[in-house]
């Protein structure tokens, strides 16, 4: 087979790039020689130059150098950099094209000759090499303009796919950045004559639209908006590299950041994220990940690409990618080998990024103005960091228009600068139809430093916390325009600006860990104003209706506005179904909208914040609840319609090609959040916790207090329409996770076959020849599916086996394997052994299969052709490109089942319904000071934070499953009250209550979620379920 090539061991850093100092790497520099030493002591001839190098800059125009022709690459490096001037050169590099075609950059280490085959012919270019996940990183306003160029190149290279509306929005500020204020003919003239994207005549509409509201915008605000927008596409900084899995199905790879990227297509499948990754290495053509052990047996990625050229590549730069971005110091020197060396002893050889800003900070070295040079030209002066727009002004996460999911930013309003322009000062540059670009490069000025005073008194309204922002962007549709538009709430939530969804960093959802940065901190005095509002344990109990009914509203918009601009947008829902589905959910939608405002007034008044003489008549919920439930009975036929609303649009994605890849494409958007379906089910769990914070209320009250009859009526009328759709409600649970499953598992068709239950999902360990290995097991009422999860970039399941109910047999069989918690399982196909956790987990998986067997006994045939219609060998085959736990969203609570070793029943999922919360607490981390303040929702065993109550879409989440929920003890040195501590392993978070009943409400809620109740005997007739607990 060959040794390993080339091999790298990911150090890891606790945490976060910027974690706690560990040995740092190592460098093919020579002990006590630093970078520049090592040139200087390169073979060179001194003076030498006769090595003509044609560079393409990021702006187009071509700059001649002549070099030594044995030079290095640093040094040719390094020419660009003083060239330019450059401060933050580390994020960039030089690149150019071999044979092959594809682009490889040069290496400062190696002479150019000995990497470029004809140095004097080749076009090599200058382009960003390492791209930060937050443009606020980046300290110098230059550096800022040279990456907006960066994303103009890639735009037009479409290696930065997105929708059209966001790449109307990205030209729309790059016009702004170069020709100034909106001006039509001006600007279709522009366009005419700069190709910023292939066929941009389509779109040419909207980029004028767009421009046009960016009037007063300078080009500094223009070039971060154009960041701020970039950095939040799937494709920001990506540089496919093709190739295959162990399978041989085609796929992408790709290094950012965060670590090794997946992709199939243009979507990405799977994240190698560097803390879970052990070695790197390159063998031949293979591609190898070495990941730490997350269960018995360790997980080795191997991944085949095109050549051991391409392969060695690629490799080079996730060496370079980790240095970077994870480690903090340059890479210390590696002795060199007396006799021989094994494998390549390639490494980064620059500057980290923790380095790079804190020289950055530290040098104190004065910075000169610059000139902008475009056809409207705006003088603007190098500042302090201070001075130009930066992560901490609170950019918007983007306008949402529902039209256009993919994140995009809307500009705030400034001053227009009064400064005069500033004469243009000549450049010698190549001439080519491709750099027709009227933005030339920067120059700088040496003495003069005083900066507009106009365009400062711009910063300064911009970092106001009044600024005026940008409401929102036209509705293409008449039917969601009126939707949207008619809220007597003046809920909006298609066109909000949201300002506190500041810059998070990508892809928040796929870490369960909330960044401590940015967030509000609460003082002592926020203390005294909690002081304020009343005390009764009913005005919190109406508070949580309120926090509730409010995440609630959100989730229906997920349906009502955001899934609906989706189909509409690309007629994609059969007219009969779009108005099955909205006929239903509308109404109840702007129910609940009204229901809202009354709920918001009463809590007003409660807390005494009008002018109201008379407070008491106010003190109360239950004549609001008793009125609306009244009302709410109305729609009771609309919630058993569900039922068919659900049936249908699973047979319609099925049957509709196009409805199908909507359906995908939305459920990968932020704002779905849960599994699509799980949003039409919301309406009939309101209820049940309707009918759970009424009997609190009426538990509380006291049969004399004024409030307790409508409170006691009301909980009659929510009664009596739970008990006619518990049953659907069951049904409707059971749909929903086995068309989740669906997606989920590889190697089964049909799963939602009529007559199908799902009774329990969990890990197991299966004994086999190499030991016990860890599988995924899901009990069906026909039948036992066992799984492994695949590591080559699906997060899909693929079927091992499967066995039938009938006749199976279960026992206990700890003494014969000397295995702990074990058991074996009979049936007519084969027999495996399996192993539990815990004994606790062998109790409820035991008792799970004697319930499902004792039902198979009783059912006909049929269970046995749902069997053979419905599994299928397709082990070989790629799933569809439907792929849940990916992109902007966590993992499902299958996968969380797999990672914490967890099972969950149909129960457990109907419990959770019962134990759903929403509200502000206050968050502190393990080593954090100080307490950050989160909208925190709780659903699906897993808290989702938000920094407010209004924002469409989390910022991060934290599934739950493996947590223990318990109060802090005398070491964990909390010195507040109502604090409750969540602990999985070494992961403790503090969170904080505003009062007794809403921490022991959290308490509550988390501890039921997280421990199983009773068994999935509730699939039992009445009578069967009575005779099974006897």
């Amino acid at each position: 087979m060959g040794e390993i090539e080339g091999t790298y061991r990911v150090l890891q850093t606790p945490g976060s790039r910027l974690g706690a100092q560990k040995t740092a790497g190592v460098s093919t520099l020579e002990s006590g020689q630093n970078l520049s030493a090592a040139m200087a002591s390169s073979p060179a001839r001194a003076h030498e130059r006769d090595l003509p190098v044609r560079i393409r800059m990021l702006d187009n125009t071509v700059e001649v150098l002549d070099i030594e022709s044995k030079c290095y690459g640093q040094t040719l490096l390094t020419e660009v950099y003083k060239h330019l001037n450059l401060i933050e050169s580390d994020y960039f590099g030089i690149e150019f094209q071999n044979i092959q075609s594809y682009w490889i950059w040069l290496e400062p280490m190696k002479p150019v000759i000995k990497q470029v085959r004809r140095p004097k012919t080749t076009m090599l270019r200058l382009a960003v090499k390492f791209f930060p996940p937050d443009p606020g990183q980046l300290q110098e306003e230059y550096t800022r303009y040279l990456f907006a160029l960066q994303i103009k190149r890639d735009l037009a290279e479409e290696r930065l796919t997105c929708s059209d509306n966001t790449a109307a929005l990205l030209v729309s500020h790059l016009l702004q950045s170069e020709i100034g204020d909106f001006d039509e003919s001006e600007d279709r003239e522009h366009l005419k004559t700069n190709q910023y994207l292939p066929n941009q005549e389509r779109i040419e509409g909207k980029i004028l639209e767009f421009h046009r509201k960016h009037v007063g915008q300078t080009p500094a605000e223009s070039d971060f908006q154009v960041l701020e927008i970039a950095r939040k596409l799937e494709m920001y900084g990506i540089r496919f590299h093709l190739a295959s899995d162990r399978e041989g199905t085609k796929i992408n790879l790709a290094v950012s950041h965060m670590g090794v990227l997946v992709f199939q297509g243009n979507t990405k499948i799977n994240t190698f994220n560097w803390s879970k990754v052990r070695k790197l290495s390159f063998k031949r053509k293979r591609f190898l990940i070495k990941l730490h052990p997350e269960g018995p047996y360790q997980d080795t990625l191997e991944f085949l690409l095109g050549s051991r050229d391409e392969c060695k590549n690629f490799w080079k730069i996730c060496v370079e990618y980790h240095t970077f971005f994870r480690l903090f110091d340059q890479p210390k020197p590696k002795a060199k080998a007396v006799f021989f060396t094994r494998g390549s002893s390639f490494r980064y050889s620059g500057r980290t990024q923790k380095q790079l800003v804190d020289y950055i900070k530290d040098s104190g070295m004065k910075r000169t103005p610059y000139e902008r040079r475009h056809s409207k030209v705006r003088a603007s002066t190098r500042a302090s960091n201070t001075d130009v727009p930066k992560q901490s002004v609170p950019f918007t996460e983007g306008l949402r228009t529902p039209g256009s999911p993919a994140s995009t930013a809307a500009p705030f309003s400034s001053v227009r600068s009064s400064a005069s322009p500033a004469p243009v000062l000549p450049i010698f540059a190549e001439s080519s139809p491709s750099s027709l670009d009227p933005r030339a490069p920067y120059t700088r000025i040496p003495d003069k430093t005083t900066a507009a005073p106009a365009e400062e008194a711009g910063r300064n309204l911009m970092q106001q916390p009044g600024s005026p922002m940008l409401q929102g962007l036209p509705v293409d549709h008449p039917e969601l325009s009126s939707l949207v538009l008619k809220s007597p709430l003046g809920l909006t939530p298609a066109f909000q600006v949201n300002l506190n969804a500041a810059a998070q960093g990508s892809s928040p959802l796929l870490s369960p860990v909330l960044s401590d940065a940015g967030g509000a901190r609460i003082e002592e005095d926020d203390e005294m104003k909690r002081k304020r509002y009343p005390s009764d344990k009913a005005y919190f109990i109406a508070k949580e209706i309120l926090a509730t009914e409010r995440t609630y509203l959100k989730d229906l918009e997920v349906i009502t506005v955001w899934f609906r601009s989706a189909v509409i947008k690309e007629n994609a829902m059969p007219e009969g179904l779009m108005t099955l589905l909205f006929s239903n959910i509308d109404p109840i939608y702007e129910f609940h909208r009204g229901f809202l405002k009354e709920i918001e007034q009463r809590l007003s008044l409660w807390e005494g914040r009008t002018n109201a003489h008379v407070k008491g008549d106010f003190q109360r919920i239950g004549d609001v609840m008793l009125r609306n439930m009244r009302i709410l009975k109305e729609f009771t036929s609309y919630l058993q319609k569900h039922d068919e609303v659900l049936t249908e649009l699973e047979k319609a994605t099925k049957r509709l090609k196009k409805l199908e890849m909507v359906y995908k494409e939305f459920e990968l958007q932020k704002v779905c959040y849960l599994p699509l379906n799980t949003f039409l089910l919301k309406p009939i769990q309101r209820l049940m916790h309707y009918k759970l914070i009424l009997g609190r209320l009426c538990k509380h009250y006291t049969a004399e207090h004024r409030d307790f009859a409508d409170c006691r009526n009301a909980l009659k009328e929510v009664t009596e329409m739970t008990s006619q759709l518990q049953n659907s409600l069951i049904r409707l649970e059971n749909f929903q996770k086995l068309t989740e499953l669906q997606h989920d598992l590889i190697g089964i068709d049909n799963l939602t076959a009529p007559g199908r239950e799902f009774i329990r999902e969990g890990c197991l360990y299966k004994l086999t020849k190499k030991g016990l290995q860890q599988r995924m097991f899901f009990l069906f009422s026909d039948m036992l599916l066992y799984t492994s999860k695949g590591v080559t970039g699906t997060n899909q399941f693929k079927i091992h086996g499967h066995l039938s109910l009938h006749g199976m047999l279960v026992e206990e069989s700890e003494n014969e394997w000397a295995v702990p918690h074990c058991f074996t399982i009979y049936s007519a196909q084969k027999t495996i052994v399996v192993a539990a956790s815990t004994r606790l987990e062998m109790g409820k998986w035991m008792e799970d299969l004697n319930v499902a067997i004792e039902m198979a006994k009783k059912s006909t045939e049929k269970s046995e052709m749902l069997l053979e219609n419905s599994v299928c060998n397709r082990s070989n085959k790629l799933p569809p490109r439907y792929l849940l736990g990916q992109a902007q969203r966590p993992n499902t609570i299958t996968h969380v089942c797999w990672y914490r070793n967890q099972s969950l029943s149909l129960s457990d999922y109907l419990c959770m319904i019962q134990n759903q919360l929403s509200g502000y607490l206050l968050r502190k981390f393990k080593n954090s000071n100080g307490w950050q303040k989160l909208w925190v929702v709780f659903t699906n065993f897993c808290l989702f934070f938000y920094k407010t109550h209004q924002d469409d879409y989390p910022l991060a989440s934290l599934p739950l499953l493996g947590y223990t929920v318990s109060s802090p003890v005398e070491a964990d040195g909390i010195q507040k009250d109502y604090v409750f501590k969540l602990q999985f392993k070494s992961h403790v978070y503090f969170f904080r209550a505003e009062s007794k009943y809403t921490f022991e409400r959290w308490m509550e809620v988390i501890k039921r979620a997280t421990s199983s109740p009773a068994r999935s005997s509730l699939l039992l007739p009445k009578e069967e379920k009575d005779s099974h607990t006897d």
